[in-house]
């Protein structure tokens, strides 16, 4: 896996935890993610990637059930709080749910 792939699912992530509502600390916990989104590009060399621009396909162009995705590998990284996998798992399952609802 490439540096730019892992930072790519590591934003992904971020916007994943974002669509969470529910969770009453989400606001510390982005902050949490930025920070190690942060810590990653300051340890790696991403000089060559305009990283404003990869965060804007990804907000844009990513669906939400690969950024929920993405999320569950960010969490699994970070250790994140097992009730935060949780309600990420629970959006999926919505999302399963309506998919195929619409099959």
């Amino acid at each position: 896996m490439e540096l730019i792939d892992t930072y790519r699912y590591l934003v992904g992530g971020y916007f994943g935890v974002s669509l969470i509502d529910e969770y009453t600390i989400k606001e510390y916990m982005l902050e949490e993610i930025k920070e190690y989104i942060n810590d990653f590009i300051d340890t790696n060399d991403l000089s060559n990637y305009d990283l404003e621009k990869e965060d804007e396909i990804i907000k844009d162009t990513y669906s939400d059930r690969l950024k929920l995705q993405d999320a569950l590998l960010l969490l699994q990284l970070m250790h994140g709080p097992m009730d935060l996998v949780l309600l990420v798992k629970k959006y999926l399952k919505k999302l399963d749910k309506k998919d195929n609802f619409n099959d």
